[in-house]
Formats: structure tokens, C-alpha cells, sequence
């Protein structure tokens, strides 16, 4: 899943690129971290992808020909896609260093906030969202396929633990979400070791087989390939769907560039990834070169007989630590969808003083935890699994592609026939792997749809729904400037004090600050518009931070900038004031918030169900006083009715 995953930041607040990482040893401890973190997903693959490529469904036959075919579209698969579309052009589509579809999706859409419907900004920004709202998808079912498949190990051990891989499996997945409250800094320290470890048996138990069969290296061919699709046509290009399994980490690692940088995350690839899960599939194919019968579970096949318990052991720890980086990659997506105004606020908590990215997100975990253990109990093996697994990252890597075509034109300037060409030959490998799973969606394939639908409706949804609410309360209150003007004719009581009046538009006068003059008839001393502005890059310089303009008589207008994968801290940062010559007594400070209650009326706005789909997100979220962690007992709130 793209996903924004953690680890320890390697770039301080004023950095925008990555490309002057540190080189050397600290190169060679990123490429480590990102072993575990950006690789667990497409380094548990060999556990059941190349299997499902002769899925009895397909009715491809388990000899010489096919056998060497499919090895040798996993082999074209992994280096055309992975290889050269990942880690050579699509790590360049970095926004302020970050990656991630929703980051490109927030750079795309930079240059206009406001685009109209219909336009093609407007239709790429859609096709972002609807991207990243098919990875929630993807992550459910993620972690339920590659722990269960992980588990089916033991029944090549013996028949009598059958009964109990769905259990173990689900004890399992209830403990890894059970444990992401108490954050997972201590774990993180040994996810690039375990899976390195993970990586070397991958290529050991391949290299073994190998040895027996040199022969299968011929699947290098890409002759081999060509000759499965005339010999087998349409099973042929139907098996792509399980082929793709082995690309499905892909978007993983372009999250992942702002954590690790893009030198260690191609040095991690280059260097262990990639000859590791060749040699491993090389290995199961000269496994079924010798043992065809072995097809029920290749990997497992490889061992011997002795080493069944350990492998099963070190390949549940690698989907246990996949799984874990997916969860940590929902958090850190659902944070970025609520700073760039996609999602409601939510609870966050941050579980480690020191470590970016350790959040925790209360809602986000259950609603996980219920959905991985429903699959597992409904599906109940990983090759049922494996027929809903593909729908939802092929759509996503089919909408990278298209973005990337903008900032092949917007930033990186090439010219129409070298951007259309670049983009047509990828699009032909996304739209092959996407039609070739379409016919997974009566068999569950429908299920990360129907997610990435609900998903996609609630952040249009709430988005559309927050610009008609400012909308309607920009109508009801005059321009700040216009306001403080009308201030110096009147005659109003000043009391002690400061007061910071909170509101998302800084050139609006705060609908709190209006109510309040209405009913109480006083001003502070000292009043401050306080706006926070997500910015649509990633973070914000610390120095550019805060904006302060002195209006008149004690009022001022303050701007808080934070980028989409920082959390705002408001008392934080309120002593950058100073800056300004502005001394504020945070322990006197009273804040003044709006608080609407929204109508839903028929004829207005947006479609009525829509408009109560707002409403009840809008009664479900966070306030902003425990959103921003302002202290309680200083907060006042001023409520107002709004019909949308």
C-alpha cells in the first residue's frame, strides 16, 4: 500500500530533498531500515505469489513450458516495473522530498486550490483520492493474506495443525493490533535485522534449488514469456493477476522515499531485494522443474524437512513486521488526509518523543483489526485470499502513472511525444495487470473496491462539505480589515488580557469574535486572529512557521503554517511571537472557537444524503480544542446554527 510508514526522519525541518543524504555507513544503516519498513510487503510475496500463478482456476498445466513462462514474466515484472517505472523514474516525482500518491496528488494540485470541476487538474486530483482511498482497502487485506500464508506452513509440517491455522492466524492479527497503543519504537529497531535475515533465506532456499535445476535460469528470456501467452491465450493473460502479486510492495517504496531517502531505498533494492526474491522464485521454479506435484506450496517445498518449524517461524515474524509498517501507513495517511482537509480531525496520539511517524490513531486501528480478522475468518485460506488481493493496487499504480504524466510536463518540462511515450509504454503494463484482475472482483476483489468507494465519498464528502460551511459563514461576517475599522467608531469595553481567536480563514473576520462583541459587549487588550494554513508540501521550515501583522489598537492577524504530514501544535509554536515583538502570557491566554451546528437543508449545496453524511462527520470529529491540545480550562466556545 502507499503509505507514509516510521521510521527515524533523516532530514531536518529546513531540508526539501533528499538527494544530499548522508553517504557512507549512514547510507549503508537506511538501506538496512528500509529493509523491514519499505520491503516487508513485497518481500512476503514469494509465500504465496508464484502458487496462485497456477491456481487450479487458471488450468495452467504444471510443466516445463509454463513453469519457465511464468518465471520469466515474475522476472520482466519485477525489473520493468519495480525496477525501472519505481525506483528510476517515479522516486524523481517527489514532493519537497516526500512520496506517496496522496503527496504527488497534493502536488498536483498545488498550483490551484480552487479547481474547477471538469478541468483536468480537477480530474487528476480525483484520480489521486480515489487511489488513496483504495489503499485503506489494500491494507486490510494485506496483512490478513501474509500472515495466514505465513501460518499454512505448518500443515506442510503436518496435517495436524490444518484446524488451526485460522485461529493462530487470528490470535496473531488481534495482538499486533492490540499492541499499536504502546507504540512500536522497540520493535522498529530490529525490523531492517529480522527481515535482512528474512531476505538471505529467501535467496539461500532459492539458491539450492537452483543449483539442481540451473536450467530454469532460461526464464531470463523474455522468449519464455512471449511463449506462455500463444500457448496458453486467454488462461494466459488471466494468470498476470497472480503475476502481479509480486509487484504489489511497489507503491510501498515510494511512500517510503521521504523516511530513507532515494539512494539507500535503490541501494536496499539493488543490492539484497531483488537477487533475493529472483533467487527465491528461480528456486521454487526448479523446484517444480524436478517435483511438479510440490505446486500446492512451493516455498514451503523448498526446506528441508528440519528447517519446516524455523522457516515458518522467520517467515511469521517478516508478515508480522509487513503487516505492522501497513498499520503505521494508515495512521500517517489518515494524518495527512486530515491536515490537507480530506477527513475530519481525528485523535493522535504520538507515541514516541523522538521518532516521526509514531502515531496512533484509535479508530483507524479497530476498524482494521475488525476488517483483517473478518477476512481471514471468511476467506480462510491465502489462495482465497490471493483472489482479492490486486484489484485495488493495480487501480492505484494505473493512477500513479497518470500523475506522473503531469509532472512529467509541469516540473520535469519534456515534451509531448516523450511524455506520451514514457507514459504509454508503463500504461501498457498497468492496464494488462489491471485487466487481467478485473475477473477477481465476483471472487472478492470487490471488497477493496467498495472500501476505496466509501473512502473515496467520505473525503470528497467532507471536503466539499467544509467549503460550503465557509462559504456560508464567510457570507454571514464582514473582511477582518472591514471589521476592525468599524472597531474605532465604537465603544467597546477593554478587559485585561489576551484573547486568540481562532478561524481556517485569515482574511475572515472569526464568527466566535462577532458573537462575542453581540452578546458580551467587551474586547480584550490585547486580540489575535489566529489561522492555520496546511501548506501543500510536506513540512514547513521552522523559521517560516508563523506570520504576525499588527492591525490596530492591540489586534493582530497571525498565520501558523504546517505542512500535510506535520501535526499542528499550537502552544508549541505560539512563542515564535516573539519574533514579532509580541510577549504572550500562555498561561493567561484565553482562546475563543466557533462551533457551528449544521442543517442539512434540501436544495442547497450538495445532493441531501451527502449533506447528512456532513452533518454526522461533522458531530463525530474531534474538536478543534483537543485537536490543537489546548488546555481545556482556557477554552471558550461560541456556537452558531448554519444550513448548508
Amino acid at each position: 500500500m502507499s503509505r507514509p510508514r516510521e521510521s527515524r526522519r533523516i532530514h531536518t525541518e529546513d531540508s526539501s530533498t533528499h538527494d544530499n543524504a548522508p553517504a557512507g555507513k549512514y547510507v549503508l544503516y537506511l538501506a538496512l531500515g528500509a529493509l523491514g519498513v519499505v520491503y516487508g510487503d513485497i518481500g512476503t510475496s514469494p509465500l504465496y505469489a508464484f502458487r496462485e500463478s497456477f491456481h487450479a482456476s487458471y488450468g495452467i498445466e504444471v510443466h516445463a513450458i509454463n513453469i519457465l513462462g511464468i518465471l520469466s514474466l515474475i522476472f520482466w515484472s519485477l525489473i520493468l516495473v519495480i525496477s525501472v517505472k519505481y525506483l528510476i523514474f517515479v522516486l524523481r516525482a517527489d514532493n519537497n522530498g516526500e512520496g506517496g500518491i496522496l503527496a504527488l496528488t497534493a502536488l498536483i494540485g498545488a498550483k490551484r486550490r480552487v479547481m474547477l470541476p471538469g478541468t483536468v487538474r480537477w480530474v487528476m486530483v480525483m484520480l489521486g483520492l480515489f487511489g488513496t482511498a483504495l489503499l485503506y482497502g489494500d491494507g486490510m487485506i494485506t496483512p490478513a493474506i501474509s500472515v495466514l500464508s505465513a501460518v499454512e506452513g505448518l500443515e506442510v509440517v503436518t496435517p495436524f495443525f490444518e484446524p488451526y491455522v485460522v485461529p493462530i492466524t487470528v490470535v496473531i492479527l488481534i495482538g499486533l493490533f492490540m499492541f499499536q497503543s504502546r507504540g512500536t519504537e522497540r520493535v522498529g529497531k530490529v525490523f531492517g535485522p529480522v527481515t535482512m535475515v528474512w531476505f538471505l533465506v529467501l535467496g539461500i532456499l532459492g539458491i539450492s534449488w537452483i543449483v539442481r535445476q540451473p536450467s530454469v535460469l532460461a526464464a531470463i528470456n523474455p522468449f519464455y514469456g512471449a511463449e506462455f501467452f500463444r500457448e496458453n491465450g486467454l488462461r494466459g493473460f488471466l494468470v498476470l493477476g497472480s503475476v502481479f502479486l509480486v509487484v504489489t510492495g511497489g507503491e510501498a517504496l515510494y511512500a517510503d522515499m521521504g523516511h530513507f531517502g532515494r539512494a539507500p531505498i535503490r541501494l536496499a533494492w539493488f543490492a539484497v531485494v531483488l537477487p533475493a526474491l529472483l533467487l527465491n522464485y528461480f528456486g521454487q521454479g526448479a523446484l517444480l522443474l524436478q517435483h511438479p506435484e510440490a505446486v500446492e506450496n512451493p516455498f514451503y517445498q523448498m526446506a528441508p524437512g528440519w528447517a519446516l518449524i524455523p522457516l515458518v517461524l522467520i517467515a511469521t515474524a517478516a508478515t508480522v513486521i509487513a503487516s505492522q509498517a501497513l498499520i503505521t501507513g494508515a495512521f500517517s495517511l489518515t494524518m495527512q488526509a486530515v491536515q490537507l482537509g480530506y477527513l475530519p480531525r481525528v485523535p493522535i496520539a504520538h507515541t514516541s518523543p523522538d521518532e516521526f511517524g509514531q502515531i496512533y490513531i484509535s479508530s483507524i486501528n479497530w476498524v482494521l483489526m475488525i476488517a483483517c480478522v473478518a477476512l481471514v475468518l471468511a476467506f480462510r485460506s491465502s489462495s482465497n485470499l490471493a483472489a482479492a488481493y490486486g484489484v485495488a493496487v493495480t487501480t492505484t499504480m494505473f493512477v500513479t502513472t497518470l500523475l506522473l504524466f503531469r509532472v512529467e510536463r509541469e516540473r520535469w518540462r519534456w515534451s509531448w511525444p516523450v511524455a506520451v511515450t514514457f507514459t504509454a509504454f508503463f500504461l501498457i503494463a498497468d492496464l494488462s495487470f489491471w485487466g487481467a484482475n478485473l475477473v477477481k472482483i465476483p471472487a472478492g476483489g470487490w471488497f477493496p473496491l467498495v472500501i476505496g468507494v466509501v473512502v473515496f465519498t467520505a473525503m470528497t464528502t467532507w471536503r466539499r462539505g467544509r467549503s460550503l460551511l465557509a462559504q456560508r459563514l464567510k457570507a454571514d461576517t464582514p473582511r477582518f480589515a472591514e471589521f476592525i475599522d468599524r472597531l474605532e467608531h465604537s465603544k467597546l469595553a477593554r478587559v485585561p488580557g489576551t484573547a486568540i481567536y481562532m478561524y481556517s480563514d485569515p482574511e475572515g473576520t472569526p464568527p466566535a469574535l462577532v458573537r462575542n462583541l453581540r452578546h458580551n459587549r467587551v474586547l480584550h487588550e490585547q486580540v489575535i486572529q489566529l489561522s492555520l494554513n496546511t501548506e501543500d508540501v510536506p513540512y514547513v521550515a521552522h523559521k517560516q512557521r508563523m506570520e504576525v501583522r499588527a492591525l490596530h489598537h492591540g489586534i493582530y492577524q497571525m498565520i501558523l503554517h504546517y505542512g500535510f504530514m506535520e501535526t499542528p501544535n499550537v502552544l508549541r509554536d505560539l512563542p515564535l511571537a516573539q519574533r514579532y515583538k509580541l510577549e504572550l502570557d500562555l498561561e493567561a491566554v484565553s482562546f475563543f472557537l466557533g462551533s457551528e451546528r449544521i442543517l442539512a437543508t434540501e436544495g442547497k449545496g450538495i445532493a441531501l444524503w451527502r449533506e447528512r453524511l456532513f452533518v454526522l462527520m461533522s458531530r463525530n470529529a474531534t474538536s478543534a480544542a483537543n485537536f490543537f491540545g489546548l488546555p481545556p480550562d482556557r477554552v471558550v466556545e461560541m456556537g452558531t446554527q448554519v444550513e448548508i
